[in-house]
């Protein structure tokens, strides 16, 4: 399990094409430090799994489902990556609940800049609107935040300086795609109260499938 708090803003480093997959290869010093082969660690919100790691680096394997579903198959070499490792047992869950299991991608439609924050504008897919409430959190390319407006076709999230110096999101410019992944205790509840009532109230979002496949962060949710 994550916490949508990013740890550290890495880079790809390296892009692999396999018959039905990619492997990436990852420069991250801090979340690497310690890490070994078939550890946890999210990039940007997606939980992978580490094949090799070495001089501040690691390699995992991305299946061709994973990169359907999220933005990650649009990572090239030099991109900038969030990376988060799991949360240890005992340790502050400071943003939220955060699988790693994508449920959909996003598109920045449009940037505010402020005096001491920005609001930015995503769009988010019809399936996961439900999902999606004003002041209730979601995860944006691996950092748990605050929704500030949800509408019917996108939302809005407040981002402070450090959020936007330390993830990516302070360099997603319009047009570029964010993975999503909503509250899972949403999800839950949903399915929970259908089969009470007999009926499902409507699938559960589809979860970005990688092994264990978590990840996220939240580097600053902002006003609160």
């Amino acid at each position: 399990m994550f916490t949508g708090i990013v740890e550290e803003l890495g880079e790809v480093t390296a892009v692999e094409q396999l018959a039905d997959a990619s492997r990436f290869r990852l420069r991250g010093p801090l979340v690497t430090e310690g890490a070994k082969h078939g550890d946890s660690i999210a990039v940007n919100g997606v939980c992978l799994t580490v094949v090799e790691t070495g001089e501040g680096e690691f390699t995992a394997d991305v299946m061709a489902e994973t990169l359907k579903r999220s933005s990650l198959g649009a990572l090239t070499t030099g991109s900038r990556v969030n990376l988060e490792r799991p949360m240890a047992l005992g340790g502050r869950l400071g943003g939220h609940i955060v699988q790693g299991h994508v449920d959909g991608t996003g598109t920045i439609v449009e940037r505010t800049p402020s005096e001491h924050w920005e609001i930015v504008k995503v769009s988010l897919p019809p399936e996961l609107t439900r999902y999606v409430v004003e002041k209730g959190s979601i995860t944006v390319d691996g950092v748990s935040l605050t929704v500030v407006e949800a509408a019917q076709d996108y939302f809005t999230i407040s981002l402070i300086p450090t959020t936007l110096a330390l993830t990516t999101l302070g360099h997603k410019q319009p047009g570029d795609p964010v993975n999503l992944e909503v509250d899972v205790i949403a999800k839950y509840v949903e399915r929970l109260l259908g089969d009470r009532s007999g009926s499902v109230q409507g699938p559960l979002s589809d979860q970005t499938g990688q092994d264990p496949l978590p990840g996220s962060d939240r580097a600053g949710q902002d006003p609160r």
